[in-house]
């Protein structure tokens, strides 16, 4: 069985989706040198961000897009 569980890692995000873009972001971020934040038994960066999320190790905020959905004033 895959560990965390889904339902482990949807206590640490608002919706799938969200918890996707998370994983990908940090997984990116482990490619690209950023230091191991738990001690998964795996190489894989996904599965590595997916622990790291598990475990509480990834928080997240996400920008106010609000501006985006105001009309444009002529």
């Amino acid at each position: 069985m895959i560990q965390p569980s889904i339902d482990e890692l949807l206590e640490e995000a608002d919706s799938k989706y969200s918890l996707a873009v998370i994983a990908a972001k940090r997984a990116r971020e482990l490619v690209d040198g950023a230091p191991r934040l738990t001690d998964a038994p795996t190489d894989k960066s996904v599965s590595i961000a997916l622990c790291e999320i598990g475990e509480g190790h990834i928080s997240y905020r996400f920008n106010d897009d609000s501006h985006l959905h105001k009309p444009v004033e002529e």
